[in-house]
């Protein structure tokens, strides 16, 4: 058996940081017709390399497989909606970006940034691998290049004059299997006094938080702020700013430039932000090793729960159908025995089943139909703009219930805790 190789350095992977079992891909969802069908498992087993402390996973599946159809639309959350409006505003204040300028993003979705600078004038161009979200970009007049990114891609548009000014990729990087191709495209497409932002989950949150349902195949890579400014420094880029953001629970956004510019000066955030990951206990790996007992604990109580409530006659739905749902109910072992169905918002996966479990999903008025006695909130970094949507469950006596980072209930209208079950 071929031994694993972390994608930075290329060092033999032997530690483990996580084992998850096996488990579908995360948004492979299914149809009707595909239900007796055999499904693929892989491995959901994460490493920590000992010479980066950069968390991954074995890459089973190549991205244009992964990605190239995918189900997540960023525009049917409308806390990220306002989390790229905010950002849109903020970067042009800070850094004067105008019509004159070209802002480019990796990864684009379905335009539910790009859409805000548009909006100002400003030239855009989004790239984005997956043809059926590409489309829905497009139909909002934004420019798309159906291509994965990487060196290839980035020569191509410096030939055709597509530099960027500024350079934004959210919740790419970890998507990325080959990391070293990704920067080096980076490095090209950004202009010699260009801004490049990227945000991406924190592994310090990841860890304490307990957030283990946010590993899952397509998430290939976890970051600290440590291992990625290494990271960037071996391509000759240099991080001059960071933030620290509550999206996804917890996650970085980092500012970074060619090395060999002078402005902007490098921000007291950085080295604040490195202090607090190495009071944490980043920079050594017996942090990372201790991390699987603590998610067994999680996984046992949330079966305890869930086993009362049933023994109890109670009825549990779900909200949402993300990827992190499905890492989290393949690995608890949680079916239709315990959860009826579940709802989301978003068109193109109603009507489908989830991964592994095959759980039917449905429309968010399915709720008000069968009245649930408990909503288990698969997307939990969202709670409060999901208990807000759904506060009507109160009518019947409904209960929420968070599962991450252990299992919290609370009650409609959303008034803060009502019990921690354990």
């Amino acid at each position: 058996m071929a031994i694993a190789k972390c994608r930075f350095s290329g060092q033999p992977l032997h530690q483990t940081f996580i084992d998850l079992g096996m488990s579908p891909l995360a948004n492979a969802y299914l149809k009707a017709e595909q239900l007796n069908n055999a499904e693929k498992f892989y491995p959901l087993h994460a490493y920590i390399s000992e010479d980066t402390l950069l968390v991954q996973l074995e890459q089973f599946e190549t991205p244009d497989h992964i990605f190239s159809d995918y189900a997540y639309f960023s525009s049917y959350s409308v806390s990220w909606l306002n989390h790229a409006k905010a950002y849109t505003n903020m970067m042009v204040e800070k850094f004067g970006f105008n019509h004159h300028t070209q802002v480019i993003e990796i990864a684009s979705n379905d335009g539910y940034l790009l859409q805000y600078f548009l909006e100002k004038g400003i030239p855009v161009l989004g790239i984005e691998p997956a043809a059926n979200i590409a489309k829905v970009a497009e139909g909002r007049g934004i420019p798309c290049i159906n291509k994965f990114f990487g060196v290839e891609t980035a020569k191509e548009l410096v030939i055709q004059g597509k530099v960027a000014d500024l350079l934004i990729g959210n919740n790419v990087l970890a998507h990325v299997p080959d990391l070293n191709d990704f920067i080096g495209g980076i490095k090209l497409i950004l202009k010699p006094n260009g801004i490049l932002t990227m945000e991406f989950p924190h592994i310090l949150q990841l860890i304490q938080e307990n957030q283990f349902d946010t590993i899952y195949h397509e998430h290939f890579s976890y970051f600290s702020l440590l291992t990625i400014e290494k990271i960037f420094a071996a391509h000759k880029l240099q991080v001059f700013d960071v933030e620290e953001l509550s999206t996804h629970g917890g996650s970085l956004r980092i500012y970074a430039k060619h090395d060999h510019t002078e402005n902007p000066s490098i921000s007291e955030r950085v080295s604040h932000l490195k202090a607090k990951e190495i009071a944490a206990g980043l920079h050594r790996i017996e942090t990372y090793i201790t991390f699987a007992e603590k998610v067994k604990q999680t996984k046992h109580k949330l079966l305890n729960f869930l086993l009362t409530a049933k023994a109890e006659g109670k009825s549990i739905a779900g909200y949402g159908a993300p990827a992190k749902g499905n890492t989290l109910l393949n690995y608890c072992g949680i079916g239709k025995d315990f959860i009826d169905y579940t709802v989301d918002r978003s068109p193109y996966k109603q009507g489908l089943f989830l991964p592994g479990t095959h759980i039917p999903i449905f429309e968010p008025d399915k709720i008000r139909e069968t009245k649930p006695d408990y909503l288990l909130i698969l997307p939990w970094n969202i709670k409060e703009e999901i208990m807000e949507q759904m506060a009507f469950i109160g009518e019947w006596g409904g209960q929420f219930v968070v599962p991450i980072p252990e299992v919290q209930i609370y009650p409609s209208p959303f008034p803060g805790r009502l019990l921690i079950a354990s």
